[in-house]
């Protein structure tokens, strides 16, 4: 007990009032100084401070409405700096209670008061019913902390041996109220107020357990009604199949929904038959079972299939071919088939020949181009001028097997394939298909999505097609797939083989010029905002974008230098700076959108064009963007550094490096022959050099190139600027034929070349190439790279050869 609880030492403290908090002996606190009363007690303990040794110390007591008790606690200012938020604060501890007495005055705007410190001291040792006291009230802090994992807390507590000091450490407790946090502040008596916190912290552990039992019996309740419900669906099922042995067919309202969708609608009679075991399955399953989801899921996937709707074809060939023209222009290869193909279906169709052997008359057709040729928005069109819906399936990227086949039903959230969710969406059993970005679809771990196409796109088994979700067949014969890709060599050789090739090699320049005309400029016009008679563009201007401006095989490039150039035009309208309506022309351009960036080469200063020097030949190659024209340079190192040998650089692959190896046997045996001075060879190293390195090349075709740059550079004769030319070279000297003639041609004609060499055995290829382009090309048709010499090298002036350039 304590010694003399009346015994006391006088103080004068500046008060700090803690509103709704109460703070107890041995409790360490931040208080925020921007509250004015807090402020205003911690400057005014600093100034007495100064005269006094020891720590500022100011009175804590609490304030509940505006009241105050009357006893508070004796705090040190321990600290003065700023709070975890940034706000300036003070760190105080409290030292020990402090019985308020009457007011006086002090430095500073805080409120003094008197006061007389409390002493609590306990005798030692302890009394036995003290030292149960202490044993009891750890064991209940304990308990209550390992419930809320302050494990390290615990430690603390049970090193507290003063009685005090264990009574006042409750006061960190959340749960307690601010009344009960009083009423110990006011208990002066240590052994009192010990056996007043020991009774709180029971009552809150007695509540917790309650709390706890509760929280237990409403799980029970809960798990009871959880076996309820499964008895009684268990209780249902015997109940139904009792009924059933006893002749009583009622089943649930759901699988006769089910059940009767099924029998009204429109199915193929093994889709029925599929249908109506499924329904079975589901009327035998509990509502709780995951199959009887899957069952439903499946079924309404099956019954919004539209198995037997299919659109009428529009036999109006004429017609069709109008709707075809009027939306693209050029592109007649495809034009032409689709054409071929709706009058066998009109054929087929009077003759009573819609379906033989099971199959109707599907196409598959691949359309193969670089890009902005028009393969994807010519899907449409044909769907259009075929009187068919039209849906679109993005293949690119695609890795995963099930994307086209569909998932197992057994995984969660699995779905039909593609395929089948195209003919859904269409809603019709022959619609077009565009199959976009074939030559995109990859393979990983999932599987081979190419592998799986193949039995969609092949004609002799996509009737009987069948999908990994739905498990029964799908007729998949009478619908139109347009595959498209750029590169022809990325699609997989086996389903290339099922499909029909069209090739979309690009449209020339007069093609261009009608299709921004017609095509782009007006649905330009509508994007800019302004009426078809503000901005007009003359035929000189289209004609100058498509050939200067852009160089491409398609029109998509052309289409933002439209789009560019009417949005110049109306900022400049709304600045003030034209007027509309306006025209314009070529010469307006530059002024607009900046200068030219393809000139062609023969349009440049001859001193500046890349052939005039001895060593640098004009080629074509073939790009996954379309037809481009390929530079060959070639140079002879000082004798005098030894470094003998052929060097080739320009990222080339293995078989162009071995055109550039015949190319330099041919003229080192057939020297004399050609008047050429190959003794050098033997001493000078030769360099053979493709501009544009960053760009991986290979192919065969560029073999007559690098022998005519090779003989200029020996000759010291130039290479025609306007001569391009095109061939695999032989041992021999024969000219052997190559692939994409059409590409190249066209992407000579955009470049400015007149005269073109091919291979003797490409000349049928010429029958693809457009008329107009033909017009303004003198195409040679050689066997022998002999002749190729003869047409591409330029005479030598007066009978001098030119510095042969040697390289660095």
């Amino acid at each position: 007990m304590a010694a003399d609880s009346t015994k006391s030492t006088p103080l004068t403290l500046p008060v700090l009032p803690l509103d709704d908090e109460v703070v107890l002996p041995g409790m360490v606190v931040p208080l925020d100084l921007n509250d004015a009363d807090v402020r205003a007690a911690v400057e005014a303990a600093q100034a007495a401070a100064r005269t006094e040794p020891g720590k500022p110390k100011v009175l804590l007591v609490p304030r509940i409405d505006g009241a105050y008790p009357s006893t508070g606690v004796l705090g040190t200012v321990e600290q003065v700096g700023r709070l975890a938020d940034g706000d300036p604060g003070a760190l105080i501890r409290g030292r020990g209670r402090v019985q308020i007495g009457a007011g006086t005055t002090g430095p500073g705007a805080a409120l003094w008061v008197e006061g007389t410190r409390v002493d609590e001291t306990v005798p030692d040792p302890l009394p036995g019913h003290v030292a149960e006291l202490v044993k009891e009230y750890k064991a209940l802090a304990t308990s209550w902390l390992r419930k809320r994992g302050a494990w390290q807390v615990v430690d603390r507590v049970q090193a507290i041996d003063d009685v005090s000091a264990l009574a006042d450490n409750s006061g960190y407790s959340p749960f307690l109220s601010t009344e009960q946090k009083v009423t110990l502040l006011e208990t002066a008596d240590p052994v009192a107020r010990l056996k007043l916190a020991t009774e709180q912290l029971r009552e809150h552990l007695a509540e917790q357990d309650v709390a706890e039992s509760i929280a237990k019996d409403v799980q029970e309740g809960v798990d009871k009604q959880q076996r309820e419900f499964l008895l009684r669906r268990q209780l249902e099922a015997v109940r139904k199949e009792l009924r059933e042995l006893n002749g009583d067919s009622k089943d649930g309202e759901e699988s006769d929904d089910y059940r009767a969708r099924v029998e009204s609608a429109d199915l193929p009679e093994n889709v029925r038959e599929a249908a109506l075991k499924e329904v079975d399955k589901l009327e035998r399953s509990s509502d709780q079972s995951p199959e009887g989801g899957w069952i439903r899921t499946w079924l309404d996937t099956v019954l919004e299939l539209p198995w037997n709707e299919r659109t009428e074809d529009e036999y109006d060939i004429r017609g069709a071919k109008a709707i075809l023209d009027a939306e693209h222009a050029g592109l007649e290869d495809v034009k032409e088939r689709i054409t071929e193909y709706l009058a066998v279906r009109k054929r087929r169709s009077e003759r009573g020949l819609g379906v033989v052997g099971g199959r109707r008359g599907g196409a598959v057709l691949a359309l193969v181009g670089p890009p902005g040729v028009g393969k994807t928005s010519l899907g449409e069109s044909v769907a259009h001028a075929m009187g068919r819906k039209f849906v679109r399936v993005a293949l690119g990227g695609v890795r995963d097997e099930a994307e086209i086949r569909g998932h197992r039903r057994t995984y969660v959230g699995a779905l039909p394939g593609r395929v089948v969710r195209a003919i859904k969406e269409a809603g019709s059993m022959n619609p077009v298909v565009l199959l976009d970005e074939i030559d995109k679809v990859g393979s990983d771990f999932r599987g081979d999505p190419a592998a799986a196409l193949l039995e969609v796109l092949d004609p002799a088994q996509n009737h009987t097609f069948r999908d990994h979700y739905l498990e029964v067949e799908l007729d998949l014969s009478d619908v139109v797939f347009l595959a498209t890709a750029n590169v022809l060599e990325a699609i997989p050789e086996a389903l290339l083989d099922r499909m029909e090739l069209v090739r979309l090699d690009g449209y020339t320049e007069d093609e261009k010029v009608v299709i921004a005309r017609d095509h782009l400029l007006p649905r330009q016009l509508e994007r800019a905002g302004l009426e078809k008679g503000e901005v007009a563009l003359d035929e000189s201007a289209l004609r100058k974008l498509a050939g200067e401006y852009t160089r491409e095989a398609g029109v998509r490039n052309l289409e933002r230098a439209v789009a560019r150039l009417l949005r110049k035009v109306a900022a400049q309208h709304e600045l003030g700076e034209r007027e509309l309506p306006f025209t314009v022309t070529d010469a307006d351009l530059r002024g607009l959108i900046g200068r030219p960036h393809h000139v062609p080469e023969s349009a440049q200063d001859p001193a500046e064009r890349r052939t005039a020097v001895p060593g640098v030949a004009t080629g074509l190659a073939v790009t996954g963007a379309g037809g481009d024209v390929l530079y060959v340079e070639a140079s002879l190192a000082d004798p005098e550094t030894g470094a003998a040998g052929l060097t080739l650089t320009g990222q080339l692959g293995d078989v162009m490096k071995e055109s550039a190896q015949i190319a330099l046997s041919f003229l080192r045996s057939h020297g004399a022959e050609l008047e050429l001075p190959v003794g050098d060879l033997k001493d000078r190293g030769v360099h053979i050099h493709f501009p544009a390195g960053a760009v991986p090349k290979d192919g065969p075709s560029a073999g007559v190139t690098m022998t005519t740059a090779l003989a200029s550079l020996l000759s010291g004769r130039l290479v025609r600027t306007d001569v391009a030319m095109t061939g695999e070279v032989s041992l021999t000297g024969r000219v052997l034929p190559i692939g994409g003639v059409k590409q190249k041609l066209l992407a000579a004609h955009r470049a400015g070349v007149t005269t073109v060499v091919i291979p003797k055995r490409n000349e049928a290829d010429l029958d693809d190439v457009p008329a107009e382009v033909l017009d303004k090309l003198d195409v040679h048709a050689v066997t022998d790279v002999r002749q190729v010499l003869e047409l591409a090298l330029a005479p030598a002036t007066n009978g001098a050869i030119p510095e042969v350039p040697v390289a660095a």
